[in-house]
C-alpha cells in the first residue's frame, strides 16, 4: 500500500521528498490572500463512539464541551482578528462528533464566525439521526443552519446491527423533517459493506428520498487501523461492481452527480465542505489549506483549549508544500467532484495543465479514465471507481497513519509521509 502511494506521490510531484509535517505554527494565517475559501468548525463530541468511525471524538460531557466551544469561540477571534475587515468564504460546516449535541451554542459559534466573515453559499450541520427532532432542527435554523447532513450509514436492522447502530425511527425522522425545512437535506451512506447488495443500497437511496432528502451522499467502508471496527471490507471486483450499479440507477432516475458519492434529486441541493480551494478550519483536529501550505489542530481537547487559553493557534503540524505538491493536491481533491477544469488550474497555479501534466492525461485518456471536452476532463465510471480505489490506498497510507499518532500525541515533533 505505502509502495504504491509512494511512488504515485514521487512520479507526480517529480521528487523524492516526502510531505513532511513539522511541530509548528503561524499566529497570522494567510487565508486573506485566498478565493474560493471554505470554512470548517469541529464539535468533537458523542453521546456513544461507533466503532467505525475514525474521526477525532470524545464522549459528551456538557461542562467540557461549554468549555471547548468558549475556546473554540476564542479561536475564531484569535484567528479572525488577525486580517482586517470580513473575508468573504463560500460556506461554513459543522463536523464532529456530533454537533447538535451543543445545538444551544451553535449560533453564538455562527455570531462570532460572521464578525470575521461573510458566508455566501450558506451553514452546514452534521447530525446523528437521534438529534433529529423538531426542536432540535428549530434551534438549529434559528441559529443561521441551512443545510444538514444526517449519518443514517444505512435503514437496514442488519447493517445498523453490524455498525453498533440502533434502528432508525423512520416516522419521526420524515415528521421532523417536513416540520421544519432546510434547503438542503442530505443524508450519509456506507457503502461495501460485507455481503451488501444493489438492492440494499437501492432501497436506503430510495427510502432516503421518500423521507425528505434532496441530497444523498454514499461514502465507501474504509478499515482503519486505528478504530475497533471488525467490519470485513468487501473485496475489489463487488465493489466496482456496486458503485457503477448505483451510479447508473442514479444517474438513471435523473439525479445529479457532485461528486463521486454525492447525487441530488434538485441540482441546487448540495452538501460537501471538501470541494474548496483553500478552506481554514477551526477546533480539534480541523485542518486549514492554504495556497502554500497545510495544517492540523491538535486532536486532544484539553490541549486545544490550553493552547488557545494561552492565546497561541491550535496548530500540531504543518507541511509547506512544493508547487508540485500542492498542485497534485489541487488535483486530487477537485477530482473528487468528478471533473477537472483546465481554465480553473490555469488560474490557481498560473501554469497550462497540460504542460504541467500532459503525460498523465493521456495515459488517464487511453485506460478510459477519464474524457475531455472544451478543456474539462470528466470521470467515466471506470475512472471514478479507481479515484476511489486509489483513495482507498492514499487513505490508510496518508491519514490513517498521521489521525493514528495524533490521537496519542497531542503535538507530535514531524511525521513524514
Amino acid at each position: 500500500m505505502s509502495i504504491i502511494t509512494s511512488f504515485t506521490r514521487m512520479w507526480l510531484t517529480r521528487t523524492v521528498q516526502p510531505f513532511r509535517f513539522k511541530n509548528e505554527y503561524d499566529r497570522i494565517l494567510p487565508y486573506e490572500e485566498c478565493d474560493n475559501l471554505g470554512l470548517y468548525v469541529h464539535i468533537p463530541f458523542c453521546k456513544s463512539i461507533c466503532n467505525f468511525c475514525p474521526y477525532c471524538k470524545v464522549l459528551y460531557s456538557k461542562e467540557v464541551c461549554d468549555r471547548y466551544i468558549d475556546s473554540l469561540i476564542d479561536e475564531i477571534h484569535l484567528i479572525g482578528r488577525t486580517n482586517p475587515g470580513r473575508k468573504k468564504a463560500t460556506s461554513l460546516y459543522f463536523g464532529g462528533g456530533t454537533p447538535a449535541l451543543a445545538a444551544e451554542r451553535i449560533k453564538d459559534i455562527i455570531d462570532a464566525v460572521n464578525e470575521h466573515f461573510i458566508i455566501t453559499e450558506g451553514v452546514g450541520l452534521e447530525l446523528h439521526p437521534d438529534n433529529v427532532n423538531e426542536d432540535t432542527l428549530s434551534v438549529l435554523k434559528e441559529a443561521g443552519v441551512t443545510k444538514i447532513s444526517i449519518g443514517i450509514q444505512s435503514f437496514s436492522d442488519k447493517y445498523q446491527k453490524v455498525l453498533g447502530r440502533k434502528k432508525i425511527d423512520t416516522s419521526a425522522l420524515a415528521s421532523a423533517l417536513k416540520a421544519v425545512d432546510f434547503e438542503t437535506v442530505s443524508m450519509d451512506f456506507i457503502f461495501a459493506l460485507p455481503g451488501q447488495t444493489f438492492d440494499d443500497l437501492k432501497t436506503d437511496i430510495d427510502t432516503a428520498f421518500s423521507l425528505g432528502a434532496n441530497h444523498v451522499a454514499i461514502y465507501p467502508f474504509i478499515d482503519f487501523t486505528f478504530t475497533e471496527s471488525y467490519v470485513e471490507p468487501m473485496p475489489k471486483k463487488e465493489k466496482r461492481r456496486l458503485l457503477d450499479d448505483i451510479t447508473n440507477y442514479c444517474l438513471g432516475k435523473g439525479y445529479s452527480r457532485s461528486s463521486i458519492w454525492t447525487f441530488s434529486s434538485d441540482p441546487e441541493a448540495k452538501y460537501s465542505s471538501m470541494t474548496r480551494d483553500n478552506f481554514l478550519g477551526f477546533g480539534c483536529s480541523a485542518t486549514s489549506l492554504f495556497k502554500e501550505q497545510f495544517k492540523i489542530n491538535t486532536f486532544d481537547v484539553d490541549s486545544y483549549c490550553k493552547r488557545i487559553h494561552s492565546g497561541e493557534p491550535a496548530t500540531s503540524l504543518t507541511v509547506r508544500f512544493t508547487k508540485r505538491q500542492r498542485m497534485i493536491y489541487w488535483l486530487f481533491w477537485t477530482a473528487y467532484s468528478t471533473r477537472v477544469r483546465a481554465a480553473d488550474f490555469e488560474k490557481f497555479f498560473g501554469r497550462d495543465l497540460k504542460k504541467m501534466y500532459g503525460f498523465e492525461i493521456f495515459i488517464a485518456k487511453k485506460l478510459g479514465f477519464i474524457t475531455e471536452r472544451d478543456g474539462v476532463y470528466e470521470m467515466t465510471l471506470k475512472g471514478a471507481f479507481y479515484y476511489h480505489y486509489y483513495e482507498n490506498f492514499y487513505t490508510l497510507a496518508y491519514i490513517d497513519k498521521m489521525w493514528g499518532i495524533m490521537r496519542n500525541e497531542a503535538f507530535p515533533e514531524h511525521i513524514e509521509l
